[in-house]
C-alpha cells in the first residue's frame, strides 16, 4: 500500500458494470475503483476511483475526511453545498477539477441529470 498503484496500460473501461453502492453514502451514489486502494484506519494508501452520482441522487451532510482528494467532473452537472433536501448550493458543469485537503468539508451534493466524477485520494506520509 502507498502510492504504488502497479502498471495498467490503457484499456477499455466498462462503464455499465463494476460499480458499487459506496459504504455510508446515500442512494444514487455508486463507485468503480480503477487503480489502488485506500486504508482510511490507517491513513495510508492512493486509489482512483470514478463516482457516477444518479439523477436526482443527493447527500444530505458534508463529507469531510483525512486524505487528500482531486476530483474532476467529466460529465453531467454536480452541485455543491445543496441542503439536507437536495436544494440550493452552486451548480457546475464538466470539465471542472477542485483539490481538497484533508479536513475540508465539502457538500452536500446533487445532480439534476446525474454526473460522473473521476477521483484520487491519497495520504500524504507525514
Amino acid at each position: 500500500m502507498g502510492y504504488n498503484k502497479g502498471h495498467q496500460e490503457f484499456e477499455a473501461i466498462n462503464m455499465k458494470e463494476g460499480f458499487h453502492t459506496v459504504p455510508g453514502y446515500p442512494w444514487g451514489f455508486s463507485e468503480k475503483i480503477l487503480a489502488g486502494s485506500l486504508d482510511e484506519k490507517n491513513k495510508v494508501g492512493n486509489r482512483t476511483r470514478i463516482l457516477k452520482i444518479e439523477p436526482g441522487a443527493f447527500s444530505t451532510v458534508p463529507f469531510v475526511h483525512e486524505y487528500w482528494e482531486e476530483v474532476y467532473l467529466v460529465s453531467g452537472d454536480l452541485v455543491c453545498g445543496s441542503d439536507a433536501q437536495g436544494k440550493g448550493g452552486e451548480s457546475f458543469t464538466g470539465p471542472t477539477y477542485c483539490v481538497r485537503p484533508p479536513g475540508v468539508y465539502h457538500g452536500p451534493f446533487t445532480s439534476k441529470n446525474g454526473c460522473l466524477l473521476l477521483e484520487t485520494h491519497y495520504f500524504v506520509p507525514e
